[in-house]
């Protein structure tokens, strides 16, 4: 699997172990950053169920107490190639990393509050398919549907799936 999307499209490719090995360093790279701001990093997102095709963008939560604090981080963030970007989902801030010029994007880093229900969604949704590989062969099939369907329009991928990535995390 090449790790890179263009921003706004859909392409999904079989999982492939290189994005597990790519997450882990990306993790360690924001803790060595973030330090004590941050109270928990997870890998989530279809590229962490080995079971089932993915989008070729690694996607991580991270559990805040402050954002105000994590902004405080951006130089150091922007050195490794992690840029803040606006955030379109109410109660996190967002960073990628990629090349931007080109409008490649290979991470999206999520952050969230502690404890929040943003974070409790994230990690429920990802273990639970992680558990339940028939649920998440189901969810594959959806997205492969969703693909055919919108593969040069992300947002309606995405907003295609949401119903059963509610019902998924119990929303």
């Amino acid at each position: 699997m090449s790790l890179r999307l263009e921003r706004g499209t859909v392409q999904l490719e079989p999982h492939d172990k290189y994005l597990d090995k790519t997450a882990t360093q990306t993790i360690e790279t924001l803790k060595s950053i973030l330090g004590d701001d941050a109270i928990d990093i997870q890998h989530i997102g279809s590229t962490a169920i080995p079971a089932i095709k993915a989008k070729p963008i690694i996607d991580i939560v991270v559990e805040v107490t402050d954002f105000d604090r994590i902004m405080l981080h951006n130089e150091q963030l922007r050195r490794k190639g992690i840029f803040y970007q606006d955030s379109d989902v109410e109660c996190q801030l967002l960073y990628v990393m990629g090349d931007m010029e080109a409008d490649i994007r290979t991470h999206h880093i999520h952050i969230v509050k502690w404890n929040g229900t943003e974070w409790k969604n994230y990690i429920h949704f990802i273990d639970y398919l992680k558990a339940n590989e028939n649920m998440a062969l189901q969810y594959e099939n959806l997205k492969e549907e969703m693909e055919g369907r919108y593969a040069d329009d992300r947002v309606a991928y995405t907003n295609n799936k949401q119903n059963m990535i509610n019902r998924i995390s119990g929303k």
